[in-house]
């Protein structure tokens, strides 16, 4: 293998076999279960990184099921999205994520910066319920709860909020354990369809866990709980700003 042979094939990690290919990344019959809570906002405002700016003591907790992902397969996630500012651009900040899947969780932590974690998340509907759960090390540590398609909801009303930005922290360390990229990246999602979505009653509970601390971010007051059917791409993302650029 030549030089030139590695820099035309460094996209991914193994070089002769990278865990994950490149995009674009298309998700088809991705179901959301999105349960909005209020919390502490002193708690939130210790894990917003500047120039992200806290907004309102909000947290969306997360539970996704993507049965048909290019590249990534059939996977589960969970995790919470806080909404914040950079610039006067609305958005939500990515703070947590757990998955159960390697591809995803390797593309995700290494081209965008999601704060990817390997967990055990699900998400199915039980009888009258949709339920979403979250173990960590055979722990739970989330358990969100909806009825089963009580309301329908306006699809271009989720339509527009699935589309509205996001904000990733992301990390790589040089090989001295320095930073070398730290920057806040900013994506939004294309293409989307959604297929349905539905509110009803929602409960959350989360329990305290080392690892896995979702609980930091205490469920004061469940405010909604959505239901979405979807199908969407999820493009690369840009620099929104650069920590070490505008180190002084």
């Amino acid at each position: 293998m030549t030089e030139d042979d590695v820099r035309r094939n460094a996209f991914a990690m193994p070089i002769t076999n990278p865990a994950y290919p490149p995009g674009p990344y298309r998700f088809v019959d991705r179901e959301f279960l999105i349960i909005t809570y209020r919390t502490d906002p002193e708690a939130l405002k210790k894990i917003i990184p500047a120039p992200l700016q806290f907004v309102e003591p909000i947290v969306k907790y997360e539970f996704i099921k993507m049965p048909n992902s290019t590249g990534f397969g059939h996977y589960y996630e969970s995790g919470q999205v806080i909404p914040v500012t950079l610039n006067g651009v609305k958005g939500g900040y990515v703070h947590s994520m757990y998955l159960n899947d390697h591809p995803p969780i390797a593309g995700g932590r290494e081209l965008w910066g999601f704060p990817k974690k390997l967990g055990d998340p699900e998400l199915r509907v039980h009888k009258d319920t949709l339920m979403g759960t979250l173990d960590y090390s055979e722990f739970r540590v989330a358990t969100g709860t909806m009825g089963y398609k009580h309301k329908t909801l306006d699809n271009d009303v989720i339509k527009k909020s699935l589309e509205e930005p996001a904000f990733l922290l992301k990390i790589m360390p040089h090989v001295d354990g320095t930073p070398r990229i730290c920057e806040i990246v900013q994506y939004s999602l294309t293409d989307v369809v959604v297929k349905g979505a539905w509110s009803g009653p929602g409960a959350l509970d989360l329990h305290p866990h080392a690892l896995a601390p979702v609980a930091g971010l205490p469920v004061l007051e469940v405010l909604s709980a959505t239901h979405i059917l979807s199908d969407l791409t999820l493009p690369l993302g840009t620099v929104a700003y650069d920590y070490l650029a505008n180190n002084k």
